[in-house]
């Protein structure tokens, strides 16, 4: 648990004694062994009293330039940095709600409600906790310069149970972790629960943003589901209503990237025609928010691939999509651990990554057994085609190939 923060805290480290300890405390090393040193550092310039809040907040900050833009402006607490969403995953979910009015009923410390406000025609955030809204207001004052400059944005203390609201979209972020930091699992134990939430705003354009793992089948309510992946990782599940869902469109997958890479997203609107073919030039293992929203077979549909096996999420072709982990095959077979050591010994393989779907084989215990000894680097995948276990051997760094395809689909939402 980290530092619990006062309202008096918040109006102390917006004062221009605390903007000013702000700045100092960023330029200290802030580790762990550095600790007591910068304690007492923070404790000469502020005092006892607020060394506390100044420190929590540059460290904070600091852990934050992974996940929000300018984290140097944020006021934040550790608990609600966690469940923060990443800025170019909340720009893209608010890239759908342009022009709209938009309700954020767990507003937070406004990771969100910045995003949203910068396009929405009007934006509300709502929360109970005194400390985050009173961070939220000064979050916002701190963005002003990427704001919708016409935009009506304010905060105010409400429960997300209550529609409070009228017209506007309802945006939300369901607390899934306990007061020790535990993850919640269950719907019903969300803050607030998801069926309790679906329930009050049922009349109204909603939109959700959960786990990867959460079950369609769940949420009856959602007409579309998305699964949004950021630099290869997945990060969230959006549940969209009927109001906001593109119509024909039931699963999406979109792939972000903080790297300059374009964003892109494919659906099961999309032909889902495509073979089950024998291994090509390349292996393509498809960004996980494909594979966790069912869309292997358009994905591959669209870029021309084949399927390894009907059921395994790898696919092969001769000229690997843009923007994915690609490996170029040197040689496969079929797998067996002893194999597969002989034919890394007489290629002189001395480093391997393994990659594995379909097979129950750990890769950190596997990887010892192969008493590795050589200089050459490669890729194994391992894999069941039909039922029998196969090994792929692979040139050892998967190519991103850059750039959209000319006419392929790109961009995000509705």
């Amino acid at each position: 648990m980290g530092y619990t923060f006062t309202p008096d805290d918040v109006s102390f480290l917006t004062s221009p004694a605390g903007a000013d300890a702000l700045v100092a405390a960023a330029e200290l090393p802030l580790t762990a062994a550095s600790r007591l040193a910068d304690v007492a550092a923070v404790r000469a310039l502020v005092g006892p009293r607020r060394a506390g809040a100044v420190l929590e907040t540059a460290v904070l900050r600091r852990r934050a330039a992974s996940k929000l833009s300018a984290p140097q402006r944020w006021l934040l607490t550790d608990e609600a940095l966690q469940q923060a969403t990443p800025s170019p995953v909340a720009a893209h979910r608010a890239g759908r709600l342009v022009d709209r009015d938009v309700h954020d009923v767990t507003c937070s410390v406004g990771a969100d409600l910045v995003e949203v406000a910068a396009v929405a025609r009007r934006a509300v955030g709502s929360d109970l906790d005194p400390v985050r809204l009173a961070m939220a207001r000064e979050n916002l004052r701190g963005a002003a310069s990427v704001l919708r400059a016409d935009a009506l944005v304010s905060v105010v203390r409400a429960d997300a149970l209550a529609s409070v609201s009228r017209g506007a979209v309802v945006l939300a972020d369901p607390a899934r972790r306990d007061a020790a930091g535990r993850r919640r699992w269950r719907q019903q134990d969300f803050a607030p629960p998801l069926g309790e939430l679906a329930s009050v705003h049922r009349r109204r354009d909603l939109v959700v943003k959960t786990a990867p793992g959460l079950d369609p089948a769940s949420v009856p309510w959602a007409a579309e589901v998305e699964l949004v992946s950021l630099d290869g990782d997945v990060r969230e599940a959006c549940l969209w209503s009927a109001g906001l869902a593109t119509p024909g469109v039931g699963r999406r997958a979109s792939v972000l990237s903080s790297r300059g890479r374009p964003p892109w997203t494919v659906t099961d609107a999309e032909d889902d025609t495509c073979p089950v073919r024998d291994v090509g030039e390349w292996i393509v293992d498809p960004d996980d928010a494909v594979v966790r929203a069912g869309l292997v077979r358009q994905y591959a549909a669209r870029h021309g691939l084949g399927q390894l096996d009907p059921r395994i999420a790898y696919l092969t072709g001769d000229v690997p999509p843009p923007g994915v982990r690609a490996f170029r095959v040197l040689a496969h077979g079929t797998y067996t651990e002893k194999a597969l050591r002989a034919e890394l010994a007489r290629r002189g393989v001395g480093r391997l990554e393994i990659l594995v779907r379909g097979l129950a084989v750990d890769p950190n215990r596997l990887r010892p057994r192969l008493r590795l000894r050589g200089v050459r680097e490669v890729t194994v995948v391992l894999t069941r085609i039909g039922r029998a276990p196969t090994a792929y051997l692979c040139a050892p760094v998967p190519v991103m190939c850059p750039g959209p395809r000319a006419g392929g689909r790109s961009g995000g939402g509705g």
